[in-house]
């Protein structure tokens, strides 16, 4: 089997003025037609069926799909299924978003691993119920999507250190010289510390491209998505 990986920018959709325009998220104040319109073309354009959603609330709930959902998965950060053609997908506009595929045992996964599922363990709790479906470390592939990179990623002293004892590797600099995170750091080094066989990252920063979504930049604004699935 094959695992399929996307990720969205924010060009070529319905959305207006801070939406604008390829915004997927239905949580943000954007006109409901718009963003039922960018969620259409996204299915048609990669050609799936089955989209599945969640309503991701910064925990580490992991649910598993199988595309007989009526609506998205409530209260979940992230989303498995071992059903091809069912694509899982994750939205984000400064969090992380990871996918996660073994194409061997046909299981896949999206993650939100935003600063606070990060910290109380998402991650490892998607792992465990990929295991369980029949997945393997060594086998998985993982994709650390654009996300805020450290340089730009200002918080507290107390916060970083806080997350850096729950999530090694994320505490930083920014460019100011003041504490920071880098989520992708700390969660590249989660993966790999899990087995994880490969890792890839996607280097943009959400804050300093404007072709994607940054809440810290702009506050009100719309969503990315990155999905991935198995393919039939």
């Amino acid at each position: 089997m094959r695992i399929r990986r996307v990720v969205t920018t924010r060009a070529g959709g319905a959305s207006a003025g801070k939406y604008e325009s390829f915004n997927l998220g239905d949580h943000v104040g954007d006109d409901p037609a718009a963003v039922a319109a960018n969620r259409k073309r996204l299915a048609e354009e990669l050609g799936l069926d089955r989209i599945a959603w969640m309503e991701q609330v910064h925990g580490r709930t992991v649910t598993v799909v199988d595309g007989t959902e009526d609506g998205p998965a409530e209260a979940t950060d992230g989303l498995v299924t071992a059903t091809p053609g069912v694509a899982v997908v994750v939205l984000v506009a400064d969090c992380v978003p990871l996918l996660l595929g073994d194409a061997e045992a046909g299981v896949a996964a999206a993650v939100h691993a935003g600063r606070v599922g990060a910290r109380v363990g998402v991650v490892p709790a998607t792992l465990k119920v990929m295991q369980e479906l029949g997945a393997r470390p060594e086998r998985i592939e993982a994709l650390l999507g654009p996300a805020i990179c450290g340089e730009d990623y200002e918080v507290p002293a107390d916060m970083a250190r806080d997350v850096e004892q729950h999530l090694p590797g994320s505490a930083t600099k920014t460019r100011k010289g003041t504490p920071g995170l880098d989520l992708r750091a700390g969660l590249w080094q989660q993966l790999a510390d899990a087995g994880v066989g490969k890792i890839g990252v996607d280097p943009r920063c959400t804050f300093e491209d404007r072709t994607l979504f940054s809440y810290r930049r702009d506050g009100t604004t719309g969503r990315i998505a990155a999905l991935t699935w198995i393919e039939k």
